[in-house]
């Protein structure tokens, strides 16, 4: 026979095929991500132009922040901490309750009161909308802090512990 493994006697039943979630996940690990590239400023600033952009259309389409407000500082949160650079990932928690902030002042209901009628939407803001400041402020701290502990570590050496040649001061 011309198959040598048929004619030795071996015989080997087709692979079965993997199970569904199984080659989704292969799949899903194959996928090439980007690089986190944003700074620490970079990331402050993603995060607070999408709120407030998010807080903005909230505000056009149902008369103040609501539901749509707190989704969209979700997503900018996760997407602030999954984009920052490894060294700048404190950023990430520290952008989003500041991004959260600004938005609920720049879009926030003002109840025709002026600017002490704004300052009371300001903060009837910030405290209705807690979940959302919580939720998104601890997913923005999740996703740094499992990415911190994916880096390698980098134990930094003394200059005396340096393979370099040691060589006297000059006087």
């Amino acid at each position: 026979m011309p198959g040598g493994e048929a004619a030795a006697g071996v015989y080997r039943p087709p692979p079965r095929p993997a199970h569904p979630v199984t080659a989704a996940l292969r799949r899903l690990r194959a996928v090439q991500r980007p690089r986190p590239r944003l700074t620490g400023l970079g990331t402050g600033l993603l995060t607070t132009v999408v709120t407030v952009l998010g807080g903005a259309v909230d505000s056009f389409l149902f008369d103040g922040p609501g539901v749509l407000f707190g989704l969209v500082f979700l997503a900018a949160s996760i997407a602030g901490a999954v984009y920052v650079r490894p060294y700048d990932l404190l950023a990430a928690p520290v952008a989003a309750p500041i991004a959260f902030a600004v938005g609920i002042t720049l879009t926030g209901d003002s109840g025709g009161g002026g600017f002490a009628g704004h300052v009371i939407g300001v903060f009837t803001g910030l405290a209705t909308m807690t979940g959302w400041l919580y939720a998104g402020t601890a997913l923005a701290a999740l996703i740094a802090g499992v990415r911190a502990l994916r880096l390698p570590s980098r134990r930094r050496r003394s200059p005396r512990s340096s393979a370099a040649p040691r060589e006297r001061s000059r006087r």
